[in-house]
């Protein structure tokens, strides 16, 4: 027999008694009359040529080929379900790309699970990710040249959307091999002699907030003789004994762990950097891009009080 021979309303038709175990019930179900029920079933089976129902007026039960049918007709429906909701399901309807620039290394479960909120959401959408210093981040924004960034900054950026997600947290560190490694009583005179070790965005007109906190409190980083936009670089620097530098604790926790560096305790005020998401007006955005700015915002207040 032809697949187009099948009639596909039979086949519903039985897929429906075969569930109620009814004609009553199967009736009722699909708001037709009971006969015109009974009468589906008697055409299907004649048209495949096998009893699928064994039934009288107090037993209702599949032959072997009825049960077979129906599992057939239950994946068959079920998938025919499956391709409606997809159809009608508004999640997807973005495609395109979203790319941003981000510093390195920034841990956040606020950005983890925007990352996995978003692919959900919106699976068609590739996602492009690039490594900058806030410096560069910000630049690029105000240039054109991308529309969407994390990045430290010590206030929101004027003529850009600037979104504060939470605060980073940085401490003063040296290296195995710098002769204040394993003290744990230091003085400030001693530290402003030092050599520092500074990110770039700290030296490019931007400033970082750690590098002022420094400054301001105890006149510590003014001495810059090792400088990279990359986190592994400034710590390479460090952990060689070029000098002193801050980083943030939690991506270099087992470099801490393991002896290679050192936390200097400096200073009683916090030592810290807000993370901000910044972007282009939305009205430059294209739609995929203005969505992972919906997703942003829709994630930023429930992580307030976790960071």
């Amino acid at each position: 027999m032809a697949q187009d021979d099948l009639n596909w309303n039979l086949l519903r038709t039985f897929y429906v008694i075969a569930q109620e175990q009814s004609i009553t019930a199967a009736s009722k179900r699909l708001g037709i009359s009971q006969p015109s029920v009974s009468n589906a079933l008697q055409k299907l089976e004649t048209h495949l040529g096998c009893k699928l129902v064994f039934r009288d007026s107090r037993h209702f039960e599949l032959t072997l080929r009825g049960e077979k049918v129906y599992q057939e007709c239950r994946d068959m429906f079920h998938g025919a379900d499956r391709i409606a909701q997809l159809a009608e399901d508004p999640l997807d309807e973005e495609r395109g790309e979203v790319r941003f620039q981000i510093i390195s290394n920034l841990v956040s479960p606020l950005i983890d699970e925007l990352l996995r909120l978003f692919h959900q959401r919106h699976p068609s959408v590739k996602l492009n990710v690039e490594t900058r210093n806030s410096h560069e981040i910000v630049r690029n924004i105000g240039k054109g040249n991308i529309n969407l960034g994390f990045c430290l900054l010590n206030r929101p950026v004027l003529n850009l959307e600037s979104l504060r997600l939470f605060r980073e947290e940085f401490r003063l560190f040296c290296g195995a091999e710098h002769p204040l490694y394993g003290r744990d009583s230091i003085s400030e005179r001693e530290l402003r002699q030092e050599p520092f070790i500074s990110f770039s965005c700290a030296t490019e007109g931007m400033g970082l907030e750690p590098m002022a906190v420094l400054q301001a409190s105890a006149n510590i980083g003014n001495r810059v003789t090792g400088v990279s936009s990359n986190l592994q670089e400034v710590k390479r620097m460090i952990v060689a004994g070029l000098g002193i530098g801050v980083l943030p604790p939690d991506p270099v926790q087992t470099d801490i762990d393991r002896g290679v560096l050192w936390p200097i305790k400096v200073t009683d005020r916090p030592i810290g950097a807000d993370v901000y998401f910044v972007n282009a007006p939305k009205q430059s955005l294209s739609g995929a891009e203005r969505a992972f700015v919906r997703t942003v915002e829709e994630l930023a207040p429930m992580y307030q009080d976790l960071v």
